[in-house]
């Protein structure tokens, strides 16, 4: 059985040429990662892929801030598009959103998807200082219900990514609540696990049937007993796989995920099988 990587980094030298100067400081420095801004092709990806036992990878065109903010960068949706061109049966596309460009990135969402075969958004609240349940999202998630699509949005703490620009924390779980109950159809997942909310995201997870749980940015050997414990029981089937890529590395997180001691049949939905469902994917994953 080949995992899903839900949450990759697209860390190609062409791709971190749209990136702004703090990504050594931040992907090095702080967490510690193992490659930086001189990047890696796309066929020593999936090396490391394929070594840690993982058969595609969910590659983000991230949208962090607003262009022409300190620190803050759009990464092009086509340099996504044609890596996945490349190997359409080991990478996905998750597009960014940017909330204020209103309906002309909501039109540019549906391009990304019905044109460039995205499978699906992506948020990151905190580059843009509004709670996701603020109302500037809500023509964006509308869009995605209508292209029946899931969202992915970091909800737990943000660090200091550039100190040019520094980002707050608004991405508490329980904002979901308001989200799912405003658009109960629209599949959300929480990311980054939620931590250090990370009870509110189970919660969340538990009292609405279309949201979810996604594991990236934490190294499983740290993640907190709850969320644990969740997994391996009735989160069994509200929980996907990911690394956020380089913030994780492949291998050490699959050696990290093995040492928890999950339930066979939980290991699989956990690492393939909900991704699978959630994105409405083949069952070989494609």
């Amino acid at each position: 059985m080949k995992a899903i990587d839900a949450v990759i980094n697209i860390w190609t030298a062409e791709a971190l040429s749209h990136r702004p100067g703090w990504t050594d400081e931040f992907f090095v420095g702080k967490v510690k990662g193992k490659h930086g801004s001189g990047g890696i092709s796309l066929e020593q990806m999936l090396a490391e892929m394929d070594e840690a036992g993982i058969g595609r990878g969910f590659l983000i065109a991230a949208k962090s801030g607003r262009p022409g903010l300190p620190g803050c960068y759009h990464m092009p949706p086509e340099v996504v598009a044609e890596a996945v061109a490349q190997y359409p049966q080991r990478f996905s596309g998750l597009v960014g959103i940017d909330p204020y460009t209103g309906m002309d990135g909501v039109r540019d969402l549906e391009r990304c998807v019905r044109e460039l075969g995205f499978i699906g958004a992506h948020l990151y609240p905190h580059w843009f200082d509004l709670p996701p349940n603020q109302a500037r999202y809500y023509p964006f998630y509308a869009k995605c219900i209508e292209l029946d699509i899931p969202i992915q949005m970091q909800v737990g703490q943000s660090l200091i990514y550039s100190k040019e620009y520094r980002c707050r924390s608004v991405g508490r779980p329980i904002y979901l609540d308001d989200i799912a109950c405003d658009l109960p159809e629209l599949k959300l997942i929480g990311s980054h696990v939620g931590i250090p909310w990370h009870d509110e995201m189970i919660a969340m997870a538990w009292k609405h049937e279309n949201v979810y749980l996604c594991s990236d940015a934490h190294s499983p050997k740290y993640w907190p007993p709850s969320v644990v414990r969740y997994i391996n029981s009735y989160g069994q089937d509200k929980v996907i796989f990911g690394t956020d890529f380089p913030v994780l590395r492949f291998g050490r997180t699959m050696d990290e995920i093995d040492a928890l001691g999950l339930k066979p049949e939980v290991r699989r939905k956990f690492l393939r099988d909900n991704a699978i469902r959630l994105y409405g994917m083949a069952e070989d994953g494609r």
